[in-house]
């Protein structure tokens, strides 16, 4: 008895031709990773060092009450170990203005608030420092019977003063929280409404801003001297 041989079906993509060279699939090179370079993350404004302060008040003459209040940024300097580029600034000035300093190059967009550039080492502790414009003069602090001379004084309706403030909710300015403004009413007498009005201000320099905020109103001139005073008194922030 013959036994037929099953035949095997073959896939013609398995059959090779007697003397041909395979066919191989060749597989995409591989893109060697290229590695980004790291941007350097630099610090945000921060108490000024003690070895700075005493540059600044000795050398540079600034009144040493506004060290502790003052801000710096720094910038390591390239190829060395522990030197720093530095800008010296008034971080109420900068809310003031409504700008957000975070960090050395915020400043490169706003010069204006910069007071004081250049380096220092921490390691030798020398410092090198230009001043980049004049800070406002010290303002005189008036006592609470000054204040009241000088509301007293107004005379034409819609004449203001403006008392510089330590304390309170606006911010700029040589005191550091903006000014208040008391206004003789221009409605007064006359219309309903109270003799002085009374505002608070953001201070850019020694200029208030156009944008005041009303806080009250009030016909008692010795209980607006002494609100005023309150806030009226040296630096401190």
């Amino acid at each position: 008895m013959f036994w037929k041989k099953k035949q095997m079906a073959i896939s013609p993509a398995t059959v090779e031709t007697a003397g041909a060279t395979p066919t191989v699939k060749e597989q995409p090179a591989k893109k060697d990773k290229v590695s980004e370079p790291k941007t350097e993350k630099l610090p945000g404004p921060r108490g000024i060092p003690d070895f700075v302060g005493k540059y600044l008040t000795v050398e540079m003459k600034m009144d040493p009450s506004l060290v502790p209040i003052y801000k710096i940024v720094v910038r390591k300097r390239p190829q060395t170990e522990r030197a720093f580029d530095c800008r010296v600034f008034d971080m109420a000035e900068a809310e003031a203005s409504n700008t957000l300093i975070k960090d050395y190059t915020s400043l490169d967009t706003h010069q204006e608030l910069i007071i004081y550039d250049g380096w220092f080492d921490e390691a030798s502790k020398r410092v090198e420092l230009k001043t980049k414009r004049e800070t406002a003069k010290a303002v005189p602090i008036l006592t609470e019977a000054e204040i009241l001379q000088k509301i007293q004084a107004l005379s034409e309706p819609g004449s203001t003063v403006l008392f510089y403030q330590a304390r309170g909710p606006a911010v700029g300015g040589p005191l550091g929280r903006g000014a208040a403004v008391v206004e003789l009413n221009p409605n007064y007498p006359g219309k309903k409404g109270k003799k002085y009005i009374i505002y608070t201000a953001n201070v850019v320099g020694i200029e208030p801003v156009a944008k005041r905020e009303k806080l009250f109103d009030s016909d008692k001139l010795k209980d607006i001297a002494k609100w005023v005073k309150e806030g009226h008194h040296k630096r401190m922030y």
